[in-house]
């Protein structure tokens, strides 16, 4: 079955069971993995119909011969770099606009704190929608976006009313954890094999779980100063585990991303591409926002 939460299994492009591409043939940021003794080749259609996921649908391409390498995309209808950039631009900047619209119209108050909230509940709605539709939706997905930069326009605000430049610096900090990411992933020094997806995606929903039973336990008066999400050195500490496990799901995109231009994804596929970028930036922004707060004290 394909994985469908963005959080939780971060969707990708195969159609199989199994993370999309991690027993594919060798890519950048990933190792070259064998059919024979690797146990994750079993029910891997990376292994058959010449190593092309989408050999069984009607996109594939009808001149690829068996054991075949991948190849990039060479007819038109196929996912390629250009299109994930112009849709992952489009979603962010439909991001950056929402929250710059918020950031000058809606004055820092209960009520735009109260609209933040219900911003970022639609834009949860429209996430776990687009999240289990067969096929992206361009409209769910801008709307996520839109929604989402209301939420973070919002409290960027609140963060710059309290501490000066703090979303700037949050900004700068989420570019360079983005960049030096993809550099590492690039030369890589980062394989992203099943093993690794397994053991990241545990860590990350057991930090998703500790984080709601957190906040259950402020709501209801039983931990203090926001619990592990305190303005001190815990809190601190819990950031930079939150923007680690940001970076994690930045190298599960990129591999994603590649094996989907590598294969020959349908030119759509470009949009949960980009879908996938937004979430996972959108998380370190605001890890990134709470550190820098966190570290600027009461200044």
């Amino acid at each position: 079955m394909r994985s469908s939460n963005p959080v939780f299994s971060r969707r990708g492009f195969s159609r199989d069971n199994g993370y999309a591409g991690f027993n594919a043939a060798p890519q950048a940021g990933g190792p070259a993995v064998g059919t024979q003794g690797n146990p994750y080749a079993q029910g891997n259609p990376y292994a058959q119909q010449g190593g092309n996921p989408y050999a069984q649908n009607p996109y594939a391409q009808q001149d690829l011969q068996h054991g075949a390498p991948p190849q990039a995309p060479v007819t038109t209808g196929r996912m390629t770099m250009d299109d994930v950039v112009v849709r992952s631009a489009m979603t962010l900047g439909t991001v950056t606009v929402g929250a710059i619209l918020a950031w000058a119209l809606l004055p820092v108050s209960s009520t735009s704190y109260g609209l933040a909230v219900g911003s970022a509940l639609v834009a949860f709605v429209l996430a776990m929608v687009q999240s289990f539709k067969r096929k992206a939706s361009p409209a769910l997905i801008l709307g996520y976006a839109a929604f989402e930069g209301v939420f973070l326009g919002v409290i960027s605000e609140m963060y710059n009313s309290q501490w000066s430049g703090a979303p700037f610096q949050a900004v700068l900090g989420t570019m360079a954890v983005a960049g030096a990411t993809l550099l590492v992933y690039k030369a890589g020094w980062i394989r992203v094999t099943a093993r690794y997806a397994r053991i990241g995606m545990a860590i990350a929903i057991a930090f998703i779980v500790v984080m709601a039973v957190n906040l259950l336990l402020v709501v209801f008066g039983v931990a203090g100063d926001g619990g592990l999400r305190s303005m001190g050195p815990l809190g601190a500490i819990v950031g930079i585990l939150a923007i680690l496990i940001g970076a994690f799901f930045l190298t599960l995109d990129f591999k994603q991303i590649e094996d989907g231009i590598a294969y020959g994804a349908p030119k759509e596929e470009a949009w949960l591409a980009a879908f996938g970028l937004t979430l996972t930036l959108v998380w370190i922004y605001v890890e990134m926002l709470r550190l820098v707060a966190i570290f600027s004290g009461d200044d």
